[in-house]
């Protein structure tokens, strides 16, 4: 038995062979395609936001100004400015006034609203964008009440800035009494005070001087009250504690704290003249340049040079009453013969014109030809109130009278009225 040896230098031309027709199949085979899948995605980059700019410009009227001026001046569109004064119907916008304080706000330049502030308390926010829309603004003030009470130890303005009495309030005090006691003449050390009056304030700011509610004088063991209350004509008036009327239709005395230097006297001596020479009124010395007041509602009669009196005001009253004012530096610039002064009004200033040697004011009183003593003249007195406000009125009076009564247990001069 043969045994079969391979040819083995032939071996490798079959192995080629073999694999050469294995190429050819997988040529032959069709591949298969995957499917891909594409992702998209979108990326959030940080991105930084451009700030709105928003500006304030603040313009106060001027005399002579007028709304349309103002609004050329700060680039207000002409079509906005017509549709703003369309729309003003009633005018409250245009009707500007000096010390008016205007705003006008804008974001990125274009201008969003107008403000006109016309007081502490009222204002009109005109807003511009998107459309013309106008609100009236009005605050209401806080009220504040203070209690204060005073000696008089050499004088009565002194006396209240020595309690903590605004300088206004003092002033008022004096004009609320000054139908009953003359400040110049009438006070006395000894004599006392007390008052309650409210102080509005607006965001902390205070607005206005205080009103007096109540106040309490004695001026020679003679004690005089007065009590706020709108009166028939609906305006804030002071009554006593019976409902009587302070007003009277004169002033006591047409100055604020001066004195007497020379009383009504028909047998004085001339300090010039040097001869007996009736003085028909009363000189009240004071600073040159101090505001001299109507002391009655009245005319002006005649306002010029008369002879010794120098320059002179002559006020005409109802009832034949006449007053006269001399020795002035100058007159009031709206006083002229036959204009309309009302009681308290301002007419002039102090001098020493005509035969004078010293700035004083000389002030008369006539009742037809005759001259009386302005000092004790009887002074007629407005109406009362009426019968159908009584009730009301004593609410208001009592009312007051407890809070004064109850503050004054804290205050430092309480044992002058207990």
């Amino acid at each position: 038995m043969s045994t079969y040896k391979p040819n083995t230098k032939i071996l490798p031309f079959i192995l080629l062979a073999v694999f050469g027709v294995l190429l050819i199949y997988d040529a032959g085979v069709e591949q298969e395609e995957v499917p891909s899948e594409i992702i998209t995605e979108t990326l959030s980059l940080p991105t930084q936001s451009i700030p709105s700019i928003q500006t304030k410009k603040i313009h106060t009227v001027k005399d002579g100004e007028n709304l349309s001026l103002i609004f050329e001046k700060y680039k207000v569109p002409l079509n906005e400015t017509y549709k703003i004064f369309k729309k003003d119907i009633a005018n409250e916008v245009k009707n500007i006034l000096p010390n008016d304080r205007i705003e006008f706000l804008s974001l990125d330049g274009k201008l969003q609203k107008i403000i006109i502030h016309k007081s502490p308390l009222l204002s009109y926010q005109v807003q511009v964008l998107p459309e013309i829309v106008i609100d009236r603004a009005e605050k209401e003030p806080e009220l504040i009440q203070s209690f204060r009470s005073g000696l008089i130890e050499s004088s009565f303005y002194l006396a209240g800035l020595k309690n903590d009495i605004p300088e206004s309030v003092i002033m008022d005090l004096a004009y609320i009494f000054a139908w009953d006691i003359d400040f110049v003449f009438d006070i006395r050390v000894g004599d006392k005070f007390r008052l309650l009056y409210e102080t509005p304030f607006v965001d902390g700011q205070q607005i206005e001087n205080g009103s007096i509610l109540f106040a309490e004088f004695y001026n020679q063991n003679n004690r005089f009250t007065a009590i706020r209350y709108k009166g028939k004509n609906k305006e804030w008036e002071y009554f006593n504690e019976n409902g009587g009327s302070l007003e009277k239709a004169f002033l006591r005395a047409p100055l604020d704290f001066a004195y007497v230097s020379s009383h009504f006297n028909p047998n004085r001596r001339h300090p010039i003249l040097n001869t007996i020479r009736a003085h028909n009124g009363v000189d009240y010395a004071a600073k040159r340049g101090t505001p001299i007041r109507a002391t009655g509602e009245g005319v002006i009669q005649s306002v010029g040079w008369k002879s010794g009196y120098g320059r002179t005001i002559v006020i005409r009253h109802g009832g034949e009453i006449t007053t006269l004012y001399a020795h002035l530096d100058k007159y009031h610039p709206l006083i002229a013969k036959g204009a309309k002064v009302s009681q308290g009004q301002t007419i002039g200033y102090v001098g020493d014109s005509g035969l004078a040697t010293a700035p004083h004011l000389h002030y008369e009183f006539r009742i037809g030809e005759k001259r009386t003593d302005p000092l004790k003249v009887a002074l007629p007195s407005a109406s009362p109130l009426d019968k159908s406000n009584m009730d009301q009125f004593q609410s208001f009076r009592n009312n007051y009278i407890e809070i004064a009564d109850q503050l004054l247990s804290k205050d430092p001069n309480e044992n002058l009225f207990r």
